[in-house]
């Protein structure tokens, strides 16, 4: 055990109240999700503006990401976390009592917003607070399970919450949450301070936040208007533009909001790498198989929530008693890859789903393989990404590999989204008009496969980076040169 471990007798309590805060934040990309339908009846919300409840939340996390992070490293983990936490019960609360679609939408951003804050700072306290392998490898071991399992565990409590209480609780559930996380970071966290100094970098966040904030907005809007559309290719182009303008000025700027040596090393990138080919294979999923089982097998809400936490528990199980036993002793590309060749059977198991599929015969073992490869795959990742980077800069280094999760995540659910849309549309015109429900069924379960053999191809080149990039030995300091 290392003296920085030894010194803090609470850092397992300190885990419980960051692993609180996480599950929080990773909660509400999917919990409002069931709840939508209730929402928009009791509120008088216009279908057109219905996804914004969704993209509002989105837009803000994932544009303001890389700041949050850059705040975490100049006023503190600690300081920036109980922030982020303070500021996510108020907007709950807001969006909970909201009285018109408006203050909804506000409440969603302003929750995106904070979480932008907490998200890095948790994952950065993380870093700091557990530096003995063996201990790092079990704390991981739990943030990757929280990361990978919240969305699916998300779908189950929003459906009972919507089922039983009210759609306006998929929000004031956040409330007692982040009190007792409050409380708890007051007691348990303790920030270790590195080197600070230095400014916020105004044109990195404007360049930055900007060109994520066109990016998400882009393809959030490549659903419902298509890829062609000027309001899709317009945000794009400009978000690439911005973005490639923000690398620019990050190799000149004297306090970068990013500092690019981070991923000077090459197991960090091809973490980092990983980790943004995972997230656009494996999130479509939860989409696909929403639709699944409510429009094709005809679940309720809390069931399709149920029907979800085999994913889950595969990820629990792969995070915390597989990953986290094994990567003290085994090289960490070794696990990522291991874990997205799972994660790749399982989505070719789905991909022979049929409209007269039972769950447990045919749904369930595809579940579970794609739990266990994520669970296998998160874990490593997180702890590669994170290990060797200088304390001033775990804030950004955390902040940068959040926000490749989420840009992973939208995209993947958008490209994804679209193959599966186009799928269904050419058996339609090949088998004939659908005017039957089980046409329908049946034109919507083959484009659901073949978005799922997508799936498969992109995970099977994430094993392949993995395997190609990520080295045995931890990264080097960020920096500095890299071991050999």
């Amino acid at each position: 055990m290392t003296p920085a471990s030894a010194a803090d007798p609470k850092r397992w309590w300190a885990l419980a109240v960051i692993a609180l805060a996480q599950l929080m934040v990773i909660l509400d990309g999917t919990i409002v999700n069931i709840a939508l339908p209730s929402a928009q009846r009791a509120l008088g919300m216009p279908d057109a503006d219905r996804q914004w409840v969704i993209t509002a939340y989105t837009l803000a996390f994932g544009g303001l990401l890389l700041l949050g992070g850059r705040i975490a490293d100049l006023v503190g983990r600690k300081r920036a976390f109980v922030i982020g936490l303070a500021g996510f019960a108020v907007a709950s609360a807001l969006g909970g009592a909201a009285a018109g679609p408006g203050t909804l939408f506000a409440a969603r951003a302003l929750q995106g917003a904070f979480a932008a804050v907490l998200a890095p700072s948790a994952l950065s306290l993380l870093t700091t607070t557990f530096t003995d392998p063996r201990e790092r490898a079990k704390a991981f071991g739990v943030y990757g399970a929280l990361a990978g399992g919240g969305s699916g565990a998300g779908l189950l409590v929003g459906g009972l919450l919507t089922e039983y209480l009210n759609w306006r609780w998929c929000l004031y559930v956040n409330v007692p949450v982040a009190l007792a996380a409050l409380i708890g970071a007051q007691v348990f966290l303790r920030d270790r301070f590195g080197p600070r100094g230095g400014h916020l970098d105004v044109p990195g966040v404007l360049l930055g936040s900007g060109g994520l904030v066109a990016l998400v907005y882009g393809f959030s809007e490549a659903g419902p208007r298509g890829w062609t559309s000027p309001w899709v290719a317009a945000p794009l182009m400009a978000g690439v533009i911005l973005l490639a303008a923000f690398v620019w000025w990050q190799h000149r700027a004297a306090g970068p909001l990013l500092p690019l040596r981070i991923f000077r090393d090459r197991s960090r990138a091809g973490a980092f790498a990983t980790m943004g080919l995972a997230t656009i294979g494996m999130f479509g999923v939860f989409l696909f198989l929403t639709y699944y089982f409510q429009a094709v097998l005809g679940y309720p809400p809390v069931r399709t929530g149920l029907a979800f936490m085999p994913v889950s528990v595969g990820i629990v199980i792969g995070a915390t008693q597989i990953a986290a036993r094994l990567l003290p002793r085994t090289a960490p590309h070794t696990l990522m890859a291991s874990g997205m060749v799972l994660a790749a059977a399982g989505m070719v198991l789905l991909s022979r789903l049929t409209v007269h599929a039972q769950y447990v015969p045919h749904v369930l073992p595809g579940l579970l393989l794609v739990g266990l490869g994520m669970g296998l795959t998160f874990m490593p990742v997180y702890a590669t990404a994170t290990v060797g980077v200088p304390t001033q800069d775990t804030g950004a280094a955390s902040a940068a590999l959040t926000t490749v999760q989420q840009i992973g995540a939208s995209l993947g659910t958008v490209l994804l989204n679209t193959i599966a849309t186009g799928a269904t549309g050419r058996h339609s015109r090949a088998h004939g008009p659908a005017d039957s429900g089980t046409a329908l069924a049946e034109a919507m379960v083959h484009g659901f496969s073949v978005a799922y053999w997508c799936s498969a191809g992109v995970l099977l080149l994430a094993a392949l980076v993995a395997a190609l990039t990520v080295r045995r030995g931890k990264p080097s300091q960020a920096g500095s040169k890299p071991s050999a």
